[in-house]
């Protein structure tokens, strides 16, 4: 099990199909913390231990390459089919380990 900071512009069914996979998924929106920008957003999940969900991969790629510490990123590529990301997601995070300080890249297959 993870536990994972959606950014708001993150695809609500998929959170909702992490949780059926077992992740503890917070979003944005029930933080209350709608409206901040990417470093806040990074900063929220990073002192609360989680790492952010996104589609934004650019901002927080960079954000990642400055050096900013933080608990995770995973940025994803969008797809229709929001249970097969979500399994992708979930394969990833397995795979991975501890990823804080990492950034990990979910893409749609070809």
């Amino acid at each position: 099990m993870a536990l994972l900071y959606a950014d708001e512009n993150f695809d609500y069914p998929v959170v909702e199909f992490l949780r059926l996979l077992g992740h503890d998924v917070l979003t944005v929106q029930e933080a209350g913390r709608v409206g901040g920008n990417d470093p806040q957003v990074l900063g929220d999940a990073t002192t609360a231990g989680r790492a952010v969900v996104t589609f934004n991969r650019r901002h927080f790629e960079r954000l990642h390459r400055q050096g900013v510490v933080h608990a995770g990123i995973v940025s994803c590529t969008w797809d229709s089919d929001r249970a097969a990301l979500a399994a992708r997601i979930d394969q990833a995070v397995a795979a991975a380990g501890s990823f804080a300080g990492k950034h990990l890249r979910v893409n749609r297959p070809p």
